[in-house]
């Protein structure tokens, strides 16, 4: 009976796994179809295929789209990292007065939708003449991903023992050594979780992508919606534009799979 149990959660696991990928896989198949074949009803299966559509993205200029998008989350991550894990530090191993009230201000700053700011940060980058500019658009996914990751930080230097960090200051490390060389190596895969969710949010972030950029420094995501104009859907391109944008995220998070899961099990999602 416990066999027979064990072997039905398999194999709803598998069936659900496969309903959520089934999307993905099938966006690739058609990224590799005609543009007749991509829109036929019923879909069709056994078809040719080729990289023509590989071809026609970049003939389009995707490869300038990925470079802001790289460039606006890789060093939003970096910037956000090195604001929020000194930040997290001082709330958790060395806390302050009222860290709850200072906890609630960061998190605070989230609860304005971005759209409801959006006419103010759109005139004040107008006016410092920083409209379609990656720096200014990196800066704001700095606002917009520190406080996550101040919160999410905190968790995890919450799990380091108190001992630890007593034996080392005992032995005379300062406030660097310390947080340096031994509480980060303990929480490197809290590190790689809050990182990897940064780039996500900086890499699937659209609205302010679409709004304060035109050209130079538009990124990935208002580049696919391009692809939706008053001619119809090329759906096919936009497969192959699709698929593209998603490898970077896929990449990233099967390197730091085994990080991921460790910091996620830290208690950043409790």
């Amino acid at each position: 009976m416990r066999s027979f149990r064990a072997g039905l959660l398999t194999t709803a696991t598998w069936i659900i796994a496969l309903v959520f990928f089934f999307p993905i896989a099938w966006m690739v198949f058609t990224s590799f179809k005609t543009e007749n074949a991509a829109a036929s009803i019923p879909p069709t299966i056994f078809t040719s295929l080729s990289f023509d559509n590989y071809v026609a993205v970049f003939e389009r200029g995707m490869g300038a789209y990925l470079t802001n998008s790289f460039t606006s989350s890789i060093s939003s991550t970096l910037i956000v990292l090195l604001l929020a894990v000194p930040c997290a530090y001082g709330l958790s191993i060395r806390p302050i007065k009222k860290v709850k009230d200072v906890l609630f201000f960061f998190i605070s700053t989230r609860f304005l939708p971005v759209a409801a700011s959006i006419i103010p940060v759109y005139f004040i980058l107008l006016w410092l003449g920083l409209l379609d500019n990656i720096s200014a658009l990196s800066w704001l996914y700095v606002a917009i991903n520190l406080p996550i990751a101040i919160w999410m930080m905190r968790s995890f230097f919450n799990e380091v023992p108190l001992e630890i960090i007593e034996a080392a200051q005992i032995d005379g490390a300062n406030l660097r050594t310390e947080l340096v060389r031994v509480v980060l190596p303990i929480v490197v895969p809290g590190v790689a979780a809050v990182a990897l969710i940064c780039f996500i949010f900086s890499w699937n972030e659209y609205f302010l992508a679409t709004i304060l950029t035109t050209d130079t420094a538009r990124t990935v995501p208002p580049f696919l919606a391009s692809f939706v104009d008053g001619r119809g859907q090329f759906l096919a391109v936009l497969s192959a534009a699709a698929t593209i944008a998603v490898l970077p995220v896929v990449a990233a998070g099967w390197l730091a799979q085994k990080q991921l899961v460790r910091g996620l099990a830290m208690g950043a999602v409790k």
